[in-house]
């Protein structure tokens, strides 16, 4: 079993922890909320007092935070925390941020012998709390060699997309598709009730035909549908709104570096810009359907 430092306790480092403590890892976590120290604490991690003791003589470092600049000033500001790992330590990194920091961030390891991952998730709490994460990553394949064993004790999918910022570049396309999904999804659902269709009825036949996507298999956006998604529970729950707008910038900002032409992710993003300032940013995504009402 390995000694792992975590940093970044929240709605999904904290669940992420809690399964490397279940499949018998040792975990030393940090945050700057005392709160979500404590609750890793019951489940029987050590606490850190800071992110560099986090991070001190551990066989890996994961750390899970909220964007990039988060992330470059952990590894890269005035009070880093890459002085204090050392060489033998493998870094993962499971923070969505932009494929330039994850790029930044690494090559800074590598500088002083650090390897790192970058190993953005993909199926939200309710997947970081039953391990089944998927976990989409950049890296050396021996990194990943290395890492896989803690990956697969918090999710059940691992995919190696590439060198260092690869992970980031694979995790923002897919959100950008996701979005265009979703609001497709609704559209055309308002359509056919305001055309006097049922929407359980038009679910299924748009499902079993050539417009069927993952929303319509599972995550119908409209309330009554499905049981079991934030649709059906006023869209609590689930992936906020304001982190698709995040998701949606950075693959905008990935498009203006390479040239990209992005129309269909750009709509997106503004239409999901309008719903976060209609004071949904907290509502679950597929509360884009409340655009089309």
């Amino acid at each position: 079993m390995a000694s792992v430092g975590f940093i970044g306790l929240g709605n999904m480092g904290g669940p992420m922890a809690a399964n490397l403590l279940a499949a018998g890892h040792a975990v030393r976590c940090f945050d700057l909320v005392p709160d979500l120290v404590a609750q890793s604490v019951a489940v029987g991690a050590q606490e850190a007092p800071s992110a560099a003791a986090a991070a001190t003589g551990v066989d890996v470092l994961i750390s899970m935070l909220p964007a990039s600049p988060h992330v470059e000033a952990l590894y890269l500001g005035e009070d880093c925390i890459l002085p204090a790992i050392d060489p033998s330590t493998l870094v993962i990194d499971s923070s969505t941020i932009s494929p330039s920091s994850a790029r930044k961030v690494a090559e800074a390891a590598a500088a002083r012998g650090v390897a790192m991952l970058d190993a953005p998730v993909s199926g939200g709490v309710g997947g970081a709390v039953a391990g089944t994460l998927t976990f989409i990553v950049g890296g050396t394949a021996d990194a990943l060699a290395r890492g896989r064993p803690l990956l697969e004790a918090m999710g059940g999918n691992i995919f190696h997309a590439g060198d260092a910022g690869a992970g980031q570049v694979a995790k923002i396309c897919n959100n950008m598709l996701l979005a265009v999904q979703m609001t497709g999804t609704a559209e055309a659902l308002a359509l056919g009730v305001q055309n006097g269709l049922d929407p359980a009825t038009l679910s299924e036949i748009m499902r079993k035909s050539s417009g069927g996507n993952w929303p319509l298999e599972v995550y119908n956006p409209w309330p009554g549908v499905m049981d079991g998604v934030p649709a059906s529970n006023d869209y609590d729950g689930g992936f906020l709104t304001r982190l698709m707008v995040k998701d949606l910038g950075l693959a905008m900002e990935a498009a203006l570096e390479t040239g990209a032409a992005t129309p269909m992710g750009a709509l997106a993003r503004s239409l999901y810009a309008g719903l976060a300032n209609q004071g949904l940013g907290d509502k679950d995504f597929s509360s884009i359907q409340k655009l089309f009402d």
